[in-house]
This record gives C-alpha cells, structure tokens and sequence, in this order.
C-alpha cells in the first residue's frame, strides 16, 4: 500500500518534536516540521498535551487540516490528515531496568546487550560471581525500582543451581514498580531451559513472569532478539501504560510505541545491512550520551547515563580531569574560570553559549564527553566471552578478561552524530571537527551529522510490523533518512602510525568534478581542508614511511572519496593522536587547526 502523507512524533523528555513526511514525485519527503514542551510532568500531566501543539505547529506551516479537536486526522481525506501516524517515546525518564546473569562478563553482558539493543538505560548488573553479597543484592534491587528486570544464565540443558539462586533472591528483594502500584513488577526470563519450572515456581506470583528462549543458548552464540522484542511488548503493556496520557496516545498510533533509543539503534542497524558498511552512530544529549555501532554485522548499543551536555556537564569534568577539558580550549583560561563556567552550566542546563568563548569551552567539554562514551562503548562491543576456550565452570566464574573489541576504527566507512551540541552547532565545520578529534577515525572514514534529529520518528517508521504498511514503511524511512535527515559533511582521511617531526604523513591526489588535478602534500601534525560538495571524487592516496591508510604500512590506495558541507580533510596529526604539551604549542595547534577548516572563522573588526 502506497502511502501519501506519515506524521510521525518524539516525545522527549523535554521536547516533543513532530515531522510531516509527503510523497512527492514517487518520493518520501520531509516536508515540514514542529515541537512543543512535552507535558508528562504538572500542571498537565498528559503526554497528548504536548503532541498535539507539536502537530499544530505542523498543521500551522503546511495549511493542511491534521487535527480534528483531540484527534489526529487519519488516514488522509483529499488534503485533510495523514495515511498513518507513528511516535516514539523516552518521556519519563525513558525505560529502566536491571538485569542477572549466572557470570557477570558472560551471561550478564549478554543480557546487558539486549536491553541497551531494545533502547533501555541499564541501572544495574546483577550476577552471582559480581562480588556482592545477597543482602547487598536485595538491597539494591529495592532500592533502584526498575520498570523491568531481565533474568538470565546458564546454557540449554547445563547447572541450574546459581540462575535459581538468582531468582530466590529476586523474589526476597519483593520489587515494586517505578510507575504505578496496581501492578506486578514485569519480569523476563531468558535463561537456561532446563530452570524454567523453578524459575515459575519461585517468581510466578510476585512478577508478572514471561519466559522467552534462552539468551545463551550455547556458549559460542547470543540470541538476543526474543528477549529484545519481548522488552518492547511489556515496555508498551505495562511501563507506557502507567505514564499519563500515553493510553490515549497509543489509541492513535498505527504502530506500537518504541523507546527513543531503540527507533534509533534499528535504523542505524537497517542502513548498515541495506549498504553493507560498519557505522557508528552518536547522540549526545543533555543527561546521557548513547553510542551506537555496526561491525562484523553485530549491532551494539551502549548508554553513558553520566556523560551529557547540560544536567550531567560536571561528571565530565569530573571523569575526563580538568587537563583534558582544558587541552581542547584554544585560549588562555585558568582552571577556576573554567570550573565556575562549567559550574554556571550545571545550574543552568538548558542555557546555550553567548559568546564566541563560551561556544568554544563547551565544544571542549562536548570532545571529552564524546571521547569518554566511546571508550566505554568499545570496552563493551566485544566478541563473545567464553568461547572456544576448554574449563571448567570455576575457570569461567573468575574469568575477568575481556574479548576483543569489534570497534575497528580502519574498517569503519560511516559516523553519524545527532544531538544539539553536534546538530545545531553554529558551523558544520565545528561538528565534524568534535567528532574526529573525540573518536579519532582511521583510515577513510564519510563523517554525517542529523539535521534536525529525526533518527527516531524513521526507526519507528521502519519498524512498522503491518504486512500491508511494511514495506512502504521502510522505503520512506530510508529515502527520508538519505535526503533530508543526514547532511553529509565530508571525508575524513587519517594515515595510522607514529609521527616524526616535519616529515611526510601522506601524499593524496584528486581528480576534482572540475576535471582538473590536485596533489597534496600532507606534514606531521598539519590538518588540511579541501573545499568539494557531496559527490565522488577519485583519489591516490599514499601513506608516509611508516604509515598505514587500511593497506598496510606505505601502500598505495586507489578509491573514490566523497565530498560535502566540509569538504575532505586530510589529518596529519598521527594515530595515536598527541597533543602538544606545552601550552602555547597547544594553544597555536588547537588555533591552526581552526584556521585550516575554518571552524570559527575571524570576525570582520570594522
């Protein structure tokens, strides 16, 4: 079924954002746009509230008739409403839970893996080798009251002893609910098989207990979709349901409600399998700062619920150190100015900078928080642990190391980032700049920001599960998402190797849409902008003595590299990136940088 017109919302936690998509000319396109204040909170105290002055405002600028009183218009009559109308939702503090598992860097992690993958923040990990004892554990169940818990351990037909053990510890703690009194506290178990008849036996009547197969079913492989979609379903049945306003709210949908987070990690997961690329995506926000990524063709999703912009400015400066805020600040400034500023923030999250120096600290602050998620989303976007290793189950209780990250920053083709301080900088040219010098790429790597953040209202979009809406679902969500959500700011080419002082890093030919020839000539520690738009560009890129472009060290590359708002800057300054430390060399870097992409460019005096 071809549809004509999709409204589609997200509902934030302070902001409800709602998009008109139209087709025009056999295309999706994002034709107009509208937010309000979300209203989960007193005086209103109705999430509906909020949608409908976002869908007024929409219905404002397109002089089309969406709203009929209280009621979305649909499907689509003449002019008059939509064909179909979709929303997201991580008002309220979006969805919390807690999950066990039998060994914490095994079981634990997995299940881990599918609540972040289903969208939701993880509060805590339980497991039985986690150090605690059970009391502590009771203890802490108690006092975090999640809306949800996953229980998982064990491998089909193995021990069943410490999954149980688990459960009689759920059921001493006796959870009671975030939202709502009237209810159980919905429980998953996704653990070994042979345990489901304890399990009930110790749950049933405290939880609302679901049992779906077993997220480890052996040790060599995770199935995690059964308990992410079963997450989804209670998510709606019982913690949306408690919200105010979201059963009307879920009356008008066409398609269930997901979780912010989890609309967005499904399309950045759908584009990674459509073009068959490994992705990282970022949406760095004002409490929390959530990472996504693509490799090997395994999805991961990772929640840094400290590291944001506004409420959580201070745990940044408190986990990155004072230094490594200051090393991004192209000027002189003393540690207490900086802590006061920061500190101003902190009492006034939703304030944005006024001057050129208030612009540039919190885009330091903002490289430190981005680079910290991202060591946290590496160290957990991992190959599975306990596999293809003989022991015993002793050996795998005091296993501590880690499996191998599947962060791979030469093979990564894609970066995406989203939220205000990355979508709405002044210049394109300071977003790409944050994301480079946070995430440090390697190799060739196409940089992306979304536009206006509408990630979510697509993720939604392309989940639609209606046979007949299904298909059309996913094209508009795709064709939305190429032409009008991502801009395309260039290509980021980073040869890999130590640095020697003066020498030669790279040497890149281009064959400009011109038709005529350039060749650069990149330095140690220089970084060089090259003004082209969004199309392919042939290129000979090769490496310095010493240095790797994805090749191998001083091997030729011969590819096409694309364009776009920035261009395509060629970095020099070395993988492992180092910094002056002297600080007027520092300050003089961090200013040529500047200078070289034109990121804060000079104001005219006169």
């Amino acid at each position: 079924m071809q549809l004509r017109s999709i409204l589609a919302t997200d509902c934030g936690s302070t902001t409800t954002k709602a998009i008109l998509i139209e087709l025009i000319d056999g295309e999706y396109r994002l034709r107009f746009r509208g937010e309000a204040p979300t209203t989960v909170e007193a005086p209103f105290e109705d999430v509906t509230k909020g949608v409908l002055n976002a869908v007024g405002e929409v219905e404002e600028l397109s002089g089309r008739k969406l709203l009929d009183g209280e009621n979305i218009l649909t499907p689509q009559n003449g002019d008059d409403g939509v064909d179909i109308y979709v929303s997201t939702s991580s008002a309220g503090g979006g969805l919390q839970m807690m999950v066990a598992g039998v060994v914490k860097s095994m079981t634990g992690e997995s299940a881990e893996r599918a609540a972040l993958g289903a969208g939701s923040i993880v509060m805590d990990v339980l497991a039985a080798n986690d150090g605690r004892l059970p009391h502590e554990k009771i203890q802490r169940i108690r006092q975090l009251r999640p809306d949800m818990i996953l229980l998982s351990g064990g491998i089909d037909g193995g021990t069943t002893k410490h999954v149980v053990e688990l459960a009689e510890i759920l059921r001493a703690a006796n959870p009671k609910p975030r939202l709502g009194q009237d209810y159980k506290l919905p429980v998953i178990y996704a653990g070994n098989n042979q345990a489901q008849g304890e399990i009930e036996k110790t749950l049933n009547e405290m939880t609302d207990l679901t049992v779906v197969e077993n997220i480890r079913p052996v040790l060599e492989r995770e199935n995690l979709n059964p308990s992410r979609d079963k997450i989804h379903d209670l998510f709606m049945e019982h913690v949306m349901q408690q919200a105010p306003g979201y059963k009307k709210l879920m009356s008008w949908t066409d398609a269930p409600i997901m979780p912010t987070p989890g609309a967005v990690g499904s399309l950045i997961e759908m584009i990674a399998k459509k073009e068959n690329i490994s992705v990282v995506g970022v949406d760095i926000g004002g409490a929390t700062t959530d990472i996504f990524s693509v490799f090997e063709e395994q999805f991961n999703r990772t929640v840094s619920a400290n590291l944001g912009m506004s409420y959580s400015v201070c745990n940044v400066l408190a986990e990155a150190g004072m230094k490594n805020v200051l090393r991004w600040v192209p000027f002189d400034i003393d540690e207490k100015e900086l802590t006061n500023r920061i500190g101003n923030k902190m009492i006034r999250p939703t304030t944005v900078p006024q001057s050129m120096e208030e612009l540039k600290i919190e885009q330091a602050i903002a490289r430190e928080a981005l680079r910290l998620s991202f060591i946290q989303h590496k160290a957990f976007a991992v190959n599975l642990k306990g596999v293809q290793k003989e022991r015993t189950i002793s050996d795998a209780f005091e296993q501590s190391e880690s499996g191998e990250s599947l962060v791979n920053m030469m093979e990564l083709d894609l970066m995406v980032g989203s939220g205000g301080v990355l979508s709405h900088a002044p210049r394109r040219e300071q977003s790409a700049r944050m994301l480079i010098d946070a995430f440090l790429p390697e190799g060739i790597t196409q940089l992306a920001v979304d536009s206006i953040f509408m990630m979510p209202q697509l993720g939604v979009l392309a989940n639609i599960d209606k046979e007949d809406l299904k298909e059309e679902g996913r094209k508009a969500a795709v064709e939305v998402f190429e032409k009008d959500c991502l801009i395309r700011l260039g290509t980021c080419i980073a040869p890999v190797g130590k640095l020697k002082p003066k020498a030669t890093v790279m040497t890149a030919e281009f064959a400009l849409p011109s038709g005529k020839s350039e060749r650069y000539e990149v330095k140690a520690g220089e970084l060089i902008r090259i003004e082209v738009p969004y199309e392919p560009i042939k290129a000979i890129l090769t490496p310095g003595r010493g240095m790797d472009l994805g090749a191998g060290k001083g091997e030729t590359i011969e590819t096409t590299v694309y364009g776009g708002v920035t261009g395509i800057l060629l970095d020099g300054r070395g993988r492992p990136f180092i910094l002056p430390t002297s600080k007027d060399e520092r300050i003089t870097a961090l200013n040529n940088w500047s200078k070289a992409t034109n990121e804060y460019p000079e104001v005219d005096k006169d």
